[in-house]
């Protein structure tokens, strides 16, 4: 099973970067990769960063090696708006199917996608929330008001922090949004991955077995973070949670659980993918997968960070390089 997601092959190179253009909402940097197709195209959605805080663009290629920014598709809100400062897009609903097409799934005629923002300015600034937004054209997007909050009445300690990426599959008739989420710090912070599910979108329960992915012992490659759920279905009927590890070694990368219900998972212990060495693009982080399949060649799309390679950037850059990479299970 788990051979058929090994993407051994990395390119090597970013796919896309920040602009590094004072201004753009993609200067400082790029995150969170989703692929999918459409049209006949093959498109990904990202979070832009601008040193205020997130907004969602949109890249389209013919090949899924070469992508061209199309621009940003959700700006931030008016002043007082719970997406002020922060909207960050990081799933849309899709076909279920790892080896699919990987279309997307018009839910009420409309596609549907989950979004998460922050309350303040700045990186990740404040305890995230969750919600849905809407769209007839990919391009132009109305949000629900966040449905899920770390301080809601049902939230246990382990998401008391804030709440972060979301991933949103329907099966069954039933909506499962997975998400990762943080506790409340004493020292350094734990993230971890649990799930909330529907039958109408209006009236989400956490599921009682949260976290679902819980961080590994002290040593493992996720001994501080089980982040970033991609779940999707495999052949015969198991399902895969894609996630990235954070380690105390002060590096995150990318591995995968597997299910046969939605609700227990097994780790598979195996990294997907590693850090790269000194000078590469990744040699920090290797992480936050996003998963693709087209032709017979697995895709492995995740956000690669390496130190700033110019430090006369300044501000434009930060301390590090982030963007979206792709390894594949084999090369052309």
């Amino acid at each position: 099973m788990i051979d058929a997601l090994r993407t051994p092959h990395k390119t090597n190179r970013l796919l896309l970067a920040p602009s590094h253009r004072a201004g753009e909402f993609d200067s400082h940097a790029i995150d969170c990769p989703f692929v999918f197709a459409h049209d006949g195209r093959f498109y990904m959605t990202f979070v832009g960063w601008d040193s205020i805080g997130y907004r969602t663009g949109l890249a389209s290629s013919d090949d899924l090696l070469h992508w061209r920014k199309e621009g940003m598709i959700i700006d931030r809100g008016a002043s007082g708006s719970i997406t002020e400062y922060n909207v960050a897009l990081t799933w849309i609903a899709r076909d279920n199917d790892l080896f699919g097409a990987g279309t997307l799934k018009r839910i009420n005629g409309r596609y549907l996608g989950a979004y998460h923002t922050y309350p303040r300015p700045g990186y990740e600034a404040g305890s995230a929330a969750i919600g849905l937004c809407w769209s007839d054209d990919l391009r132009h997007w109305e949000l629900d008001e966040p449905f899920l909050h770390c301080d809601d009445p049902d939230a246990a300690a382990w998401e008391r922090g804030g709440l972060y990426k979301a991933c949103l599959i329907e099966h069954a008739g039933v909506y499962t949004m997975f998400y990762n989420a943080k506790n409340i710090p004493e020292g350094g912070w734990r993230e971890q991955t649990g799930a909330v599910t529907s039958t109408d979108l209006r009236h989400w329960r956490r599921l009682p077995e949260n976290p679902l992915l819980r961080v590994g012992p002290a040593g493992a490659f996720d001994d501080y973070f089980a982040s970033d759920p991609c779940v999707l279905k495999l052949t015969g009927g198991r399902w895969a949670m894609f996630y990235f590890g954070n380690s105390s070694d002060g590096h995150a990368r990318d591995s995968v659980a597997l299910s046969n219900d939605l609700i227990h998972w097994e780790k598979s212990g195996e990294l997907l993918l590693d850090v790269g060495p000194a000078g590469s693009i990744d040699s920090r982080h290797a992480h936050k997968p996003s998963m693709f399949y087209h032709a017979g060649v697995l895709y492995h799309y995740y956000c690669a960070v390496a130190p700033a390679p110019d430090p006369h950037l300044g501000d434009i850059v930060h301390d590090e390089l982030r963007g979206i990479s792709v390894a594949v299970s084999q090369q052309a």
